[in-house]
């Protein structure tokens, strides 16, 4: 068996702290008020634009059922999904979002980009931004292994 170079070890460790504090600071810029990371988890699932039911959503989230019941349940109190009758079984009720739940995920959205656009903007020289560049490049690369 190979030996893994030090390297290596040092840039995994280095990747997933980097990735943790920078998916938390994300998380304080989302203004998605009082959602939790698995309801956001959820509602970023929906705004791809296919309803899906409760089953397939805690399948898909790797949940139990009844946890995804909570955290749809809480999410339908913000108004941000609605729910309507499978067409193809009627026992089954499709969950999308509705127009808030969008408008939401947009605005969001939005937030964290202009937030990490503003400081690359500040904080980095347009040499760095550029070096950031190359790097995602490469760290895309390693997310398609």
């Amino acid at each position: 068996m190979a030996t893994i170079p030090a390297s290596s070890v040092r840039a995994a460790k280095d990747i997933r702290t980097v990735f943790s504090r920078l998916r938390r600071r994300l998380r304080e810029v989302a203004g998605l008020g009082d959602l939790t990371p698995s309801q956001t988890s959820v509602l970023s699932r929906l705004e791809r634009g296919i309803p899906c039911s409760a089953s397939d959503l805690a399948a898909l989230e790797r949940v139990r059922p009844q946890s995804m019941a909570a955290t749809l349940a809480a999410i339908q109190e913000h108004g941000l999904i609605e729910r309507q009758p499978d067409p193809a079984d009627g026992r089954r009720q499709l969950i999308s979002l509705t127009e808030a739940g969008r408008e939401a995920i947009a605005g969001s959205r939005r937030q964290r980009e202009e937030w990490l656009a503003r400081a690359l903007t500040d904080h980095y020289t347009e040499a760095e931004r550029q070096t950031v560049i190359e790097a995602l490049r490469l760290l895309d690369r390693l997310a398609e292994l």
